[in-house]
Order: C-alpha cells, then sequence, then structure tokens
C-alpha cells in the first residue's frame, strides 16, 4: 500500500477542482442520470482493472477519475465519503466505491460499483490459486514467491511507516499502540485488541470530559460496545468457510493488511486449515494483482475447498461491506465526528496499526531466510522511500530475482 500524492493536486485539469460543487446526482438533489448505471459499472469494471497499489493508490485512482475528470462529486462530497467508510468495518477503498455508485445510480449503482471493483481481482486471484495448487510445488513457481514474498514483507513495512504520523498522534496513542502490539503476539485475539483499543481510548476521553461535563460524559459510554459477537460455526467445512470469512468481513477494522491478523488466526491457528507459508503466498498474490487487498480470501478459499471455496470466501468477506454502506447511507450527510467518534477511532487505529506490525513481524520470520531474501526486502523498502513507482513494479522484480535464484541453484 502506498500513500501517494494523487499527481493531479500538481497539475489540475482544465475546468477547477469541483471542490465545492455537488455532483450531478447527489443524494437528495434529484434521481439518478439516465445510463447511469452503465457508466458505474464501467467505471469501477476499468479502475478494478487497473487498480494496483493498495487502498491510498486505489483512493487517489478514484478522486482522479470521477472528482477531476468526470465531476460525479466534488472534492468535499468525497472526503466526506471517505471520513465515513472509517466508521465501518471493511476494506475501506471498496467501500468507498459502492458508496460513490450510490450516490451516482442509487442502489442499483451500490450494486454495480461494488461488483465491478471487486470481480477483475477476485477472477484473477482465482486463476493464480489454481495454477498454484495445481504447479505450486515445482521450482519455477516456488522460485517466484521466494522473491515477491519480501517484496511484500516490504511494502506493508513502508505502509506502517506511512500511517504512523496519521495514527500516532500523542505519547496516549503510542503507548497504546505499544499496549497492543504487545497483546496480539502475546496471543489475544486479534477482535478483543480492536475491541480493547476502542473502548480504552473512549475511556482516556470520558476520563477527561467528565471533569468538565459529567452529564454528557456518561451518555457516550455505551457506544464503544457495539462490536458483533460470533458463534463459532460448525458443520460442513463449506459453511464454516462462509461463516468464519462472513466474521472477519464484517468485524474487521483498518487497512485490508489487518486482515492477514485475522485470517492468521482463525485459519492458520483455530482451524489449521493452512499453513503459515500458504498464508504468505496468499498475501503474496493479493499484491501481484488489482483491486482489493481482501481478494486475498479468495486465494484461501481456492486452497481450502476448490472453486466453490473461493466463490463463498469471497462473497461472505465482501458481503458485510454492501450491507453497511446501504445502512450508512441513510446516515452520511448528517454525519460528524463528535468528540466520542473521535475517541473510538483514534483506539482503532491505533490497535489496527498495533495488529498489521505485529503479523507482518511474524510473516518476515518465514520470508527473510537468507541474506538474498533480506536484500530484497531492504532494497524494496528504500525504493519505496525514494521513488513513486506502483507497488506491481516491486513484485515483478522480487518474482524475476527469485525465479533466477531457482534456475541457479
Amino acid at each position: 500500500m502506498s500513500a501517494h500524492d494523487d499527481p493531479e493536486d500538481q497539475h489540475p485539469t482544465p475546468g477547477g477542482d469541483h471542490r465545492d460543487e455537488p455532483g450531478p446526482a447527489r443524494r437528495g438533489d434529484r434521481g439518478p442520470v439516465p445510463g447511469a448505471v452503465r457508466e458505474v459499472a464501467l467505471v469501477f469494471l476499468k479502475l478494478g482493472v487497473i487498480a494496483f497499489g493498495g487502498p491510498a493508490a486505489h483512493t487517489a485512482m478514484m478522486r482522479d477519475e470521477l472528482v477531476r475528470r468526470r465531476g460525479w462529486v466534488g472534492d468535499q462530497r468525497f472526503v466526506d465519503l471517505m471520513g465515513a467508510t472509517n466508521l465501518i468495518p471493511g476494506p475501506n477503498s471498496t467501500e468507498l466505491a459502492i458508496h460513490l455508485g450510490f450516490d451516482r445510480a442509487r442502489l442499483r449503482g451500490l450494486v454495480a460499483a461494488g461488483v465491478c471493483f471487486i470481480l477483475p481481482a477476485a477472477l484473477m486471484v482465482t486463476a493464480l490459486a489454481w495454477a498454484y495448487v495445481s504447479y505450486g510445488n515445482t521450482p519455477a513457481v516456488r522460485g517466484l514467491l521466494y522473491g515477491i514474498v519480501p517484496a511484500v514483507i516490504a511494502i506493508i513495512a513502508h505502509a506502517l511507516i506511512g500511517l504512523l504520523r496519521a495514527v500516532i498522534k500523542s505519547v496516549w496513542t503510542a503507548a497504546l499502540t505499544v499496549a497492543a502490539l504487545t497483546a496480539y503476539l502475546l496471543g489475544v485475539n486479534e477482535l478483543l485488541v480492536l475491541a480493547a483499543g476502542a473502548l480504552l481510548a473512549a475511556a482516556v476521553r470520558l476520563a477527561g470530559r467528565f471533569r468538565h461535563d459529567r452529564a454528557h460524559g456518561l451518555l457516550t459510554l455505551p457506544l464503544g460496545l457495539g462490536l458483533p459477537v460470533f458463534p463459532h460455526p460448525s458443520g460442513d467445512r463449506l459453511a464454516e468457510l462462509f461463516l468464519t470469512m462472513l466474521k472477519i468481513g464484517a468485524v474487521l477494522y483498518g487497512s485490508g493488511y489487518v486482515l492477514l491478523a485475522f485470517l492468521r488466526g482463525d485459519f492458520v491457528d483455530r482451524l489449521g486449515w493452512i499453513t503459515q507459508e500458504q498464508l504468505m503466498d496468499a498475501v503474496s498474490v493479493g499484491q501481484v494483482t488489482p483491486g482489493p487487498v481482501f481478494t486475498t480470501a479468495t486465494f484461501l478459499g481456492y486452497v481450502i475447498a476448490g472453486p466453490i471455496g473461493a466463490l463463498l470466501a469471497t462473497v461472505a468477506v465482501f458481503l458485510p461491506s454492501f450491507v453497511f454502506v446501504g445502512l450508512l447511507t441513510k446516515l452520511t450527510d448528517r454525519l460528524r465526528a463528535g468528540d466520542w467518534t473521535s475517541a473510538l477511532l483514534d483506539g482503532l487505529n491505533a490497535a489496527a496499526l498495533a495488529l498489521m506490525a505485529g503479523v507482518s513481524f511474524q510473516l518476515g520470520r518465514t520470508a527473510i531466510v537468507d541474506p538474498l531474501t533480506a536484500a530484497l526486502a531492504l532494497i524494496t523498502l528504500g525504493l519505496l522511500w525514494k521513488t513513486r513507482l506502483n507497488n506491481a513494479w516491486y513484485i515483478a522484480a522480487g518474482g524475476l530475482v527469485g525465479l533466477a535464484h531457482s534456475l541457479l541453484t
């Protein structure tokens, strides 16, 4: 995931920013534009094919395409939707696409935008999963992954560094992040880490406000208790796969990279259906394809239960996003960041950053196995720091190095 600035910020196109004008089909202004559903489908199908680089890059591409080039929404509306999607679980860039589709073409646009943004990556990942299951033990494929995985570790590390400034806002949030990282490395469940981060942050904020406004402070106390609790699914493996992915999609806050911590906790540690190595391979495939990082779940679904597993895992992990955005459209125009919301989000973000750091540390121990893989990771990290190349180039370079290594040894 890169955090590049939108290049259009430095080189505005004719017609200006559309910074404050409403989009042509703002909800509550008028009905959807004629032919808008087809237009939404085609635009997000295109974005789904070219959207390499992680959520930050996806967001920049959507802004360039929909705000600057097409004028569907203004900058202020775009920013409001970005903020709203941070309040709900799931992959934020995918949810932003879904919400933008709703703004343009209502409920049919909501479905079209989400499906078309997800579909290209899901199909690519399914094809790669088939090749992996069929040929994954061949020296050439293993060599490719030998070089790709260290590059993936560097990309995750670069994302962590980029998020530090946004997440670590005080000594308190730094301490909360360290505590969450420690808890995760000691084996505490990922959901408990996230919930505790949110509740502790809210409690600290409440303690500060209690001295000034006791009544208002008490009203905000129950609002951090909304994380759903799912019973352990049982029965057929397909049903358990679906329910587990559905649970993950319904409760996962933070970057798509936080998904790795959940997948590891459920499918490696609890169920034992995949190995740590297979999880790393899934991460690599999720990086080498465009679109949502959540299609890592598609790959694992195929490894676990073939094509039907890939389909069920994809539907389950993304379904909550459609539901949450559908509900959020009723509130977005009135949604404002209150004091308690800010506190909860600060805690969630700190805990999510800690989970990202913890899982990247654990995955790094399995990927950095010799001087060559260490060099690949360090060189990739340096290039990420100094250049603006798309992540796909680093993945491709790592794969070529790994392939050459396998042919020479």
